[in-house]
């Protein structure tokens, strides 16, 4: 993947925007399970009570949970509160919610939040309240309340008989001092949670003892924590949504980025390059490789990003949550962790594999679609069955090999999953029933188990599917980085003024790649405008390739070819080729009409200039009889159309370029002999001043021509006109004498 990440540039933007759109739906999942939590503890178990410090108080149950307090938080509680008086603008509100007031003045919280510390201020104290009315009357009292020995009444607690709310006021200062030192001391013993339950309790207790409506404002708080909820919900939808959105733009542009690369790679290659790459495997890697490489994109952008923010914010909420029980989640992600790297160390080899049984697969059908006709007329389509069927075979069994390991996972995940919520259950409800975390805790440290699980989930998935990705993006990376041997000079020269075409071959040698023997050695001649020069031998003897060196389509392993002087390695190869109307041995047409594969050659060429190449090429008498003429549909590689026929539309497009060179790559092997005639006769007419390059094995094609060079095993054994070779090349004269009648030779 690290060598095509230079395509994700252009959309580093997108990237990044989705980045920070996970970031907001991962605080925003995070946040449900604690405000749910919110919602049990304090919403159900509190009923909506969220704070140790009221929103307000009686003057007198303020000043008795004063006497539990040292003197730097009995100031900070002081500041705290305002006294609200029946003549205040405010105290008919007030009155309004806390309607068991009667009149009276009340403290009110000032502000309506508190101070920082606050509540820790105010907590044992409440929590001290909370005890003192929690004490039983009667003889049992002291004991509560920490009798004197010998079980006589202890002078610091209040005498049989008096309530809790009045006890510290119906003893002296000192008796006074003395108890709420030994309450306070009580409960700073007490576990935090305890105490917490307690102050919460007296606060409880002081709200019924003004009227306020608990269930009402129970309600309030639920409802107010599930609107956040909700909210937060929303958020993180509109993020998914917009992420999605744009991670599915990034992909899609990567993927038609590289699609795009390797077509223009593939176009710019030379066949020495190409000969790397089957024709299957460049369909499969634009197609098929690059799909990889866009799925992991979309995926990966929405799960290698949110996964870890959403696993490692779950652990840090489950820890700060319910610390105890960090265990449990340590265990099951080492369980997960061993589980992912046996898939990823079982699966990876099997996913290059998948790809090279996908070439393979294409070449096989590819074949035998091209082929289909020597197939049956040979009888093979058993022998090709069984080819297709272990192509298919071995794809099928890897393919699902890795399927199986998938399905096997998955059980095994969601297994550990409820294991884990089982224990989770298990232990937190035994912390629970001790105190030492509440309900809403354990619930909400199991949301964030499931988060971390799902967050570990996501990232097995992509550990399966990067790997092929990565084995596709290395096959991409191959073709966008193989450089052709065919390169244009970096100041390239351009034909001068009047030229006309003259196409030199000096002192030309030539090898294939890799080939230790040279198939083409010391070729000299000269093609002259104005005249025709042949290029005849046996088959193998070099012909095709020696024009394939006039197209640059190779480069000579010495000497040179020179067009108007100039060597053509020094030109541009759009400054070449536009002068050249070339025919190759295979005539290929695209899908289209006629008119639209005649204008490849000159995407300008008029109606006319369309019906005088036809006529040329000998292909109007069957175009003009085809209902549509030139709108005639032409299927993909001609297929439609006979071998004649295809080989004279192929001849007529090139000469609706109206070049100053042309080459015809025996291109008249599918014609009969009468049209052969006729074209070589309109060929002489309407090409006059071009410089005309045949290569033929026929003799009769090239009777008339100018110049006859022939070869023979890649060495030029002759030159001249029919009548010089039939008198001086032996080579010459045995090919002719093998095709034409004594009477036809001269």
């Amino acid at each position: 993947m690290i060598r095509i990440l230079k395509h994700f540039k252009p959309y580093l933007g997108s990237i990044l925007l989705v980045i920070l759109l996970l970031f907001i739906q991962a605080n925003a999942d995070l946040s449900l399970p604690d405000y749910m939590s919110r919602i049990v503890n304090v919403g159900i178990q509190q009923e909506g009570i969220d704070s140790e410090a009221p929103v307000a108080l009686r003057p007198g149950t303020f000043e008795r949970m004063i006497l539990f307090l040292d003197g730097d938080d009995a100031a900070t509680v002081r500041r705290a509160y305002r006294l609200a008086l029946p003549a205040d603008p405010d105290y008919a509100a007030l009155a309004r919610r806390y309607p068991g007031l009667g009149g009276s003045a009340l403290l009110v919280l000032d502000p309506p939040g508190g101070s920082p510390g606050l509540s820790a201020a105010m907590k044992p104290a409440l929590a001290a309240l909370s005890a003192l009315a929690m004490a039983p009357s009667g003889p049992d009292r002291a004991a509560a309340m920490g009798g004197a020995p010998g079980g006589g009444p202890d002078p610091t607690r209040p005498p049989p008989g008096t309530g809790p709310a009045d006890a510290p006021d119906s003893l002296p200062p000192a008796a006074r001092a003395s108890m709420a030192a030994a309450v306070r001391a009580g409960v700073d013993g007490l576990d935090p949670m305890v105490a917490e339950r307690m102050a919460i309790a007296a606060v409880k207790a002081e709200y019924l003892a003004m009227g306020l409506d608990l269930r009402a404002a129970q309600s309030s708080y639920i409802m107010s924590m599930g609107g956040r909820m909700l909210l937060l919900t929303l958020l993180s939808v509109a993020a998914t949504v917009l992420a999605g959105l744009l991670g599915a733009r990034a992909a899609a542009g990567v993927a038609r980025d590289l699609r795009r690369g390797v077509f223009a790679k593939v176009e710019g290659l030379s066949p020495a390059e190409l000969d790397r790459f089957s024709t299957a495997s460049l369909i499969t890697r634009s197609t098929n490789d690059v799909t990889q490489v866009q799925m992991a994109t979309l995926m990966g952008l929405r799960m290698l990003f949110y996964a870890p923010i959403i696993g490692i914010g779950g652990v840090i909420k489950a820890t700060a949550t319910a610390s105890s029980m960090w265990w449990i989640i340590a265990v099951a992600v080492g369980v997960l962790v061993a589980i992912i790297a046996a898939v990823f160390a079982v699966a990876l080899p099997r996913f290059k594999r998948i790809q090279e049984y996908v070439d393979r697969l294409n070449l096989v059908v590819r074949e035998n679609l091209s082929g289909m006709m020597v197939i049956r007329a040979f009888n093979s389509q058993d022998r090709e069955s069984a080819r297709f069927e272990k192509a298919n075979g071995d794809l099928t069994g890897t393919t699902l090999f890795v399927t199986r390991v998938m399905v096997v996972m998955m059980p095994l995940m969601m297994l550990i999953l409820n294991l884990v919520s089982l224990l989770i259950l298990w232990t937190g409800a035994h912390e629970v029933a001790a105190s030492q975390i509440r309900v809403g805790d354990m619930m909400a440290f199991m949301q964030y188990a499931m988060q971390i699980f799902f967050a570990f989930i996501m990232m097995s998935m992509m550990f399966i599917m990067l790997p092929r990705a990565s084995v596709s993006a290395e096959r991409i990376a191959e073709v966008l980085a193989a450089e052709p041997s065919i390169v244009d000079p970096e100041s390239p020269r351009r034909f001068p003024a009047g030229a006309r075409g003259t196409v030199e071959f000096r002192d030309l040698s030539f090898r294939y790649p890799g080939s230790s023997e040279d198939v083409l050695h010391r070729i000299s001649f000269t093609a002259e405008p104005g005249s025709t020069t042949a290029i005849i031998g046996t088959t193998g003897a070099g012909k095709s390739t020696l024009v394939s060196l006039v197209l640059r389509f190779h480069d000579p392993s010495s000497g040179s070819v020179l067009m108007d002087g100039i060597d053509l390695r020094e030109l541009g190869q759009e400054e070449l080729r536009r002068r050249i109307g070339y025919v190759p041995q295979k005539a290929s047409l695209f899908s289209g009409t006629v008119a639209s594969n005649l204008r490849w050659a000159d995407a300008s060429a008029t109606d006319e200039e369309l019906a005088l190449a036809l006529d040329t090429a000998q292909a109007s008498e069957f175009v003009d009889a085809w209902p549509e003429g030139t709108g005639a549909a032409i299927s993909q590689g001609g297929a439609n159309v006979s071998g004649g026929q295809r080989q004279r539309l192929a001849i007529a497009r090139a000469l609706a370029r109206k070049a100053s060179v042309y080459l015809f790559d025996d291109s008249f092997s599918a014609l009969d002999y009468r049209t052969d005639l006729l074209l070589r006769q309109a060929l002489r007419e309407r090409l006059g001043d071009a410089t005309v390059i045949m290569v033929t094995q026929r003799v009769a094609t090239i009777k008339q021509a100018d110049r006859i060079v022939v070869l023979d095993e890649g060495r030029m054994v002759g030159m001249g006109t029919h009548r010089e070779l039939m008198e001086g090349c032996e080579v010459y004269r045995d090919i002719a004498l093998s095709q034409l009648r004594q009477e036809e030779l001269a």
